[in-house]
């Protein structure tokens, strides 16, 4: 899938935040409720601005777009260009990781699970927010427009879907939040 989207429109991307900033604030709230407490070892995959890892503490973010990294770089986050399917950290090397709104822009998000598996330590949680195929934010989005220019190159997954694929890699599901079209899920990396 292609990511030029988000180098040539970056600052669109990062303002649709402070345009609906009520809808930004509980994705924020819920995802804050299931994700464990970062640490110095927690990671952001797919960082984009930063607009939930600044808030969430989260001090260190993967991200491939230069123009999003920037973006994080400016709210504080130590940015390191990188895709979620060939993750440029060690082994073992992670305690959490965070991903919001990202498995939509994969390709296949499998490689990035086995990637996330590897980097975390045993017993790591990966927290997982996304967009609920068919759910009420995407019928919206197709109706309204929304974040049109982005998401019309995503593809959408149902959270017994992602279940599915993050048990397929390793992963023990622990908590799901599925309200409003808006999935965070806690999954946990087998040993």
């Amino acid at each position: 899938m292609s990511r030029d989207v988000f180098e040539e429109y970056a600052e669109d991307y990062d303002r649709w935040f402070d345009e609906h900033h009520d809808e930004y604030l509980a994705e924020l709230s819920r995802i804050m409720k299931v994700l464990p407490a970062p640490d110095s070892r927690s990671v952001e995959v797919g960082v984009g601005s930063g607009r939930f890892a600044a808030p969430l503490g989260i001090g260190l973010g993967i991200e491939p777009s230069r123009a999003l990294g920037r973006m994080a770089r400016q709210r504080g986050i130590e940015v390191v260009r990188g895709l979620a399917e060939a993750l440029p950290l060690r082994d073992g090397s992670c305690s959490s990781i965070l991903m919001v709104t990202v498995i939509c822009f994969l390709e296949d998000p499998v490689p990035a699970f086995r990637e996330i598996h590897r980097i975390l330590v045993s017993a790591g949680f990966l927290t997982l927010a996304f967009i609920e195929d068919r759910g009420s934010i995407h019928q919206r989005y197709l109706r309204e427009g929304g974040k049109g220019r982005f998401l019309s190159r995503a593809r959408f997954y149902s959270q017994e879907e992602i279940c599915a694929l993050l048990e397929g890699t390793g992963f023990t599901v622990t908590e799901v939040d599925a309200r409003a079209g808006f999935c965070v899920i806690r999954a946990q990396r087998g040993y």
